[in-house]
């Protein structure tokens, strides 16, 4: 995605649209393009200043609220979770056991004029943000009355004309005198069928059915074909067939691979989970929409072990547990909403009658649909069973459930029922979401814009989230303030993270902070020496308070939240 201008108007106030959300994360630092001196490389992002401390923020609230504070499960139970950090690279046999070595693939189409590639089941989100799609709607809009027969004539009139330069490969734009088809819209349609349109420009191809058209430049794409996703290397000083390995595509395998050693060497009983946070590589056909779709990205996963029989509860408990976690830290509203998979969406991994839901958030480009932002489902026993029969490990990779063992014994169970059901390979519900796609959201819902506000805007994180959360600012450069403002600052940059700026005017350094996210500013002033209290200038709300300096603190605790 190209770094856009904010608007084309100067003058014009901000709208909360994916450019200017784009245009302000670049501005102020929160994200840049990957080697953008060297032209960048698509599908990469690197974070600034700003950016690495929403994301870890975003990271360090999943990690504290999910492994060393996760709460009470279903039974009323404190829930049992532990930590995991797997490498990126692992034994290729992995990724053959997963499934991923053979189906972890998506159809790919290449445009035969333009060369560029797509995935195929994204060319309609495609072709209606492309550029030329853009121009001809617009085009034969402008010229058709609702509930009327369509003067197909304007289509060759665009394509004699911004149609040549816009996309200079399409059918009807290298033929502009073809017959095309009538078009008699039905009862009580509004417009003109976004294929149909398509579908007419591209002209006919194999067999007379007519395919869609190249979102770049309008010219004809080949027929679809399976791409896998994962990034290939070699371990090791040769490069050949038994040196190949894969960057791993998701680091939920990391934690079944390790399933046996986290059960043999801590207290953990069923049920119970294994948290992981780290880096994820897929080779995607179409990287787009900023950050959302990216070639590398970041996880935060779960895999929590479960009896067979309580499969139900555990995932109602986890489906819901995580829709409110991301309420709590600023999503709540109409932008976010949990969605049930139907039955054709369903992974290899599940079988009929399992759960699987999303939760989704609507990002500007989605608009007005929605992004997956987290997938929570019930994997049932599918990757430990792969594990333990491509490892050779068999049932050694089973459980073994003494707490059930003892109570089937109390219940008078026969010793060979109860030896069949005390071990077993454990059901998995996968909460799993992604920083990247959070943090993206966090920047998306924060996006407020302002008229009032210098800059036009303020970004309203949760002040947990906030990459700074407090600016500590002398009122003027002289008569013994900063030297005041900056032992507050000293005092409070060990457990938070704090700006201290003394460089022009106080308005400005605060319409600084209102864009990035700040949400209190400390004013040290002149009746700060008298009197010992400092001005807290709230990001929200404006207002202006004035509390202890030695409360300054607390303040911070209690709002912060720590």
């Amino acid at each position: 995605m190209n770094q856009p201008n904010s608007n084309a108007n100067p003058n014009a106030p901000l709208t909360k649209t994916m450019d200017n959300i784009v245009a302000l994360c670049r501005r102020k630092g929160f994200v840049f393009q990957s080697s953008e001196i060297y032209g960048g490389i698509n599908g990469f992002w690197d974070y600034g200043p700003l950016g690495v401390e929403l994301k870890r923020n975003l990271k360090e609230a999943w990690w504290h609220d999910i492994v060393r504070c996760p709460g009470r499960g279903p039974d009323g139970k404190i829930i049992d979770m532990v930590g995991v950090d797997c490498t990126i690279i692992m034994n290729p046999k992995v990724w053959v056991a997963s499934g991923h070595a053979a189906g972890f693939a998506d159809p790919m189409v290449d445009c035969r004029a333009c060369k560029s590639r797509f995935r195929a089941d994204h060319l309609l989100d495609l072709l209606k943000e492309s550029k030329w799609v853009e121009s001809l709607v617009l085009a034969v809009s402008e010229n058709q009355a609702s509930n009327v027969n369509f003067d197909v004539a304007w289509v060759n009139r665009w394509a004699v004309n911004k149609g040549k330069k816009l996309a200079p490969n399409l059918y009807i734009v290298k033929n502009p005198v073809m017959n095309l088809p009538a078009y008699s819209p039905d009862s009580g349609q509004q417009g003109l069928p976004m294929n149909w349109l398509l579908h007419l420009v591209a002209g006919s191809h194999a067999a007379g059915k007519p395919i869609l058209p190249c979102p770049d430049c309008g010219g004809e794409l080949t027929e679809p074909r399976q791409f896998n996703l994962m990034f290939q290397t070699y371990v090791g000083a040769v490069q050949s067939e038994d040196s190949m390995a894969y960057l791993r595509p998701e680091t939920a395998q990391g934690i079944f691979a390790n399933f046996k050693n986290v059960t043999d060497t801590s207290r953990v009983k069923v049920p119970f989970g294994i948290a992981q946070t780290g880096k994820a590589f897929r080779n995607e056909v179409t990287p787009r929409n900023f950050t959302f779709r990216s070639r590398e990205f970041e996880q935060m996963e779960i895999e929590f072990f479960i009896r067979p029989d309580t499969a139900k509860e555990w995932y109602a408990y986890w489906r819901d547990a995580r829709f409110n976690w991301w309420k709590s830290i600023g999503l709540a509203g109409e932008n976010l909403q949990l969605r049930e998979h139907d039955k054709d969406e369903l992974a290899h991994y599940a079988k009929e009658g399992a759960g699987t839901s999303d939760i989704e958030y609507r990002f500007p480009f989605t608009a007005p649909g929605f992004g997956e932002l987290e997938g929570v489902a019930h994997r049932t026993d599918f990757d430990l069973r792969q594990h333990a029969e491509h490892s050779g490990l068999g049932d050694k990779l089973k459980y073994f459930d003494q707490e059930l063992q003892v109570k089937m014994q109390g219940q008078g169970v026969a010793k060979e029922e109860i030896a069949a059901k005390s071990k077993y390979f454990p059901h998995v519900i996968e909460p799993s979401a992604g920083a990247d796609r959070g943090t993206l959201a966090l920047l998306c819902e924060a996006f407020t814009p302002d008229p009032s506000r210098p800059s036009g805007v303020v970004m309203k994180f949760k002040p947990r989230l906030a990459p700074i959360k407090a600016g500590i600012y002398p009122l003027v450069n002289k008569d013994g303030m900063p030297e005041v403002a900056e032992k507050l600052y000293m005092e409070l940059r060990g457990r938070y993270a704090v700006e201290y700026d003394e460089k022009q005017a106080i308005g400005k350094r605060y319409a600084r902070m209102d864009e990035s996210g700040t949400p209190f500013c400390f004013t040290i002033d002149g009746d700060t020496l008298k009197d010992q209290t400092v001005t807290v200038r709230h990001r929200d709300t404006l207002q202006q308070e004035r509390i202890g300096l030695d409360k300054v603190g607390a303040f911070l605790a209690e709002k912060i939240g720590g």
